[in-house]
């Protein structure tokens, strides 16, 4: 379940190993607008110094030439300065670093949180919706400990340090200065809980507006094909619009904020410069005391008219604070086993397999399938017969409902995640590349692998040829998700890597869908070779892939509705060879 703290106790958990930092920042920032405080102060001892000379409250010191005074005050303030200036700098280094260093945290804590979920959670989410957590929401923290935790910080000390020099000079003038504070505090908090709710929705319209962008920019040469970029011009203004109409009701009630509190400022300014002027002219304040708090009781309410603009940023830290910390409390689906596996042999059993997508129907029924050690298993049936879904449940990227799955005799929910999967090399047909070379990709699947293992890989896939007639050969940059390939040279990258990772088992999904007949037939003798001592799965529409493999199971509906060797299916005349008939051009057109 996840957390109902509020969100600042939350965040302060988190930071917890930067409470030093944390304290130390705010020192700085108490002790610049502590010193900050000081030239009112200053400004009624001169003026004291220039009405009563010999008399003034520094010649009671043990000064009384006025000159000596000046330069005593000269002095001080060059000292208050110094301080004030070197207290500024160093909270101003603190907080941005403390936020750069929260920011980056926070966001790479989510990202590997997430990147440990199961893949069903997965399926609930927006890639736009991470991307608005992962970017804007944590930003929105960085800007909040970068200006608002000092802003709060110096407010508080303003009230406090004014609250007493004024209580010290004149108790019923303070009185006056003091009684707006709390209408000002208070009106602040409310203003915080209404405005709080409005950041939220904003919150989540911009992670809509994200999402469609996303999914816009991915789908783009879908969209110009259609010649839909005027509908898709109208559904993104619709989306901004939302986020904008979100943000306009938080700025009407963020903008009435500062001008109510300017009419409980001038209460206090007014009454203060009044009741402060006839003291002085009765002689019961001295006119450097009546200067100092006419100054200072500015000094006291005009930062709170800032209260709005902080507490803005205040909610908007919040409210993306607590979509960040959400994501971190988000439970694991799957706990992971304990047992490190090594040296497996690759023997894979399925049994009694029962499988479900939330709100779907039942996608495996009841499926039992041993795979020996070392053979290859070719899996065929229509789209939405389970095959694909047989492989997530042994990555165990899903957990069955009911049944086992096994490796090596472990269940495999007792295997630690890494050591399973480690096991297992996957090209699948959506196929994945990553910003950045054709070498850097080869060897995602063996950093630490050789040239001599590289080029091996590369020519097994049948990639040397086209590799090395790119640009810059290997060192070819082939752009996010290897867009400036071709979909067959993109497939024989994925397949090299997936050669270079050299894993037991080793697992393909229509890995040669976006090749031409003669790149098939090139790798399925890299299929063959590579499978030797393998154990290996492959799933194939084209029948023509898993013709030579040991076993083929016929998947219909979540069941296997035929076990066996190609010949011996196409002997039994039922769905494979149906397919066969019509793939080989017997019964119909090629497919």
């Amino acid at each position: 379940m996840v957390a109902t703290r509020h969100p600042l106790l939350r965040l302060s958990s988190h930071l917890k190993r930067h409470r030093l930092h944390v304290w130390l920042a705010s020192f700085c920032s108490i002790m610049n607008k502590f010193w900050d405080l000081a030239p009112p102060i200053l400004i009624g001892m001169a003026i004291d110094v220039v009405t009563y000379r010999e008399k003034s409250v520094i010649a009671d010191l043990g000064y009384p030439d006025p000159k000596d005074q000046f330069l005593i005050l000269v002095a001080i303030t060059v000292v208050i300065w110094i301080l004030e200036s070197v207290f500024e700098y160093l909270f101003g280094v603190l907080w941005r670093n403390l936020a750069q260093t929260a920011q980056h945290e926070l966001r790479m804590d989510a990202y590997e949180h997430i990147q440990n979920l199961e893949m069903q959670w997965f399926s609930g989410q927006t890639t736009g919706g991470l991307m608005a957590i992962l970017n804007d929401d944590v930003n929105q923290l960085e800007r909040f400990l970068d200006q608002g935790a000092n802003d709060l910080l110096q407010v508080a000390t303003t009230v406090i340090v004014v609250g007493i020099v004024m209580f010290i000079l004149a108790p019923e003038v303070a009185i006056l200065a003091v009684i707006p504070v709390p209408i000002i505090v208070g009106g602040s908090f409310i203003f915080q809980r209404r405005i709080g709710i409005r950041y939220a929705k904003v919150r989540k319209e911009v992670a809509d507006l994200n999402s469609l962008l996303n999914n816009n920019l991915s789908g783009i040469t879908t969209i110009k094909s259609f010649t839909a970029e005027e509908r898709e011009v109208e559904r993104v203004g619709m989306a901004s619009e939302s986020y904008r109409d979100a943000n306009r009701d938080a700025i009407r009630l963020s903008a009435s904020f500062v001008p109510l509190i300017r009419m409980a400022i001038l209460f206090a300014f007014t009454a203060n410069m009044l009741v402060g002027g006839w003291l002085a002219l009765d002689g019961t304040l001295s006119v450097g005391a009546y200067s100092v708090i006419v100054f200072i009781t500015q000094r006291l309410l005009w930062p709170l008219t800032r209260l709005g603009q902080t507490f803005d940023l205040y909610q908007r830290a919040m409210a993306s604070t607590t979509r960040v910390l959400d994501l971190l409390d988000t439970p694991m689906g799957l706990i992971e086993g304990k047992v490190q596996i090594s040296n497996v042999r690759g023997e894979i059993k399925f049994e009694n397999i029962n499988f479900s997508y939330p709100d779907r129907e039942s996608v495996v029924d009841n499926l039992s399938l041993e795979i020996p050690a070392g053979s290859t298993v070719g899996l065929v049936g229509s789209t939405g017969s389970g095959k694909t879904t047989l492989i997530g449940l042994l990555l165990r990227f899903h957990d069955p409902l009911n049944g086992s799955v096994s490796l090596d005799n472990y269940d495999v929910k007792e295997l630690t995640l890494k050591s399973l999967r480690s096991s297992i090399s996957l090209v699948s047909q959506s196929t994945t590349l990553f910003p950045g070379t054709v070498r850097e990709n080869i060897l995602y699947g063996d950093p630490n692998a050789s040239e001599e293992d590289l080029f091996e890989a590369a020519n097994i896939a049948e990639a040397t040829t086209f590799i090395e007639s790119l640009p810059k050969g290997w060192d070819t940059d082939i752009g996010e998700d290897g867009h400036r390939l071709s979909g067959g040279q993109r497939q024989r990258l994925a397949i090299a890597r997936a050669v270079l990772k050299d894993a037991p088992i080793l697992i393909l999904d229509e890995a040669t869908s976006n090749v031409d007949n003669e790149t098939e037939a090139a790798l399925q003798r890299s299929i063959e070779k590579i499978s030797h001592n393998r154990t290996t799965l492959i799933i194939a529409h084209r029948l023509s892939t898993v013709r030579n493999a040991d076993l083929i199971a016929v998947l219909d509906s979540g069941k296997i509705t035929e076990l066996g060797r190609h010949e011996d299916l196409v002997d039994a005349n039922g769905l494979y060879a149906r397919l066969w008939s019509v793939q080989t051009g017997v019964a119909g057109k090629d497919e």
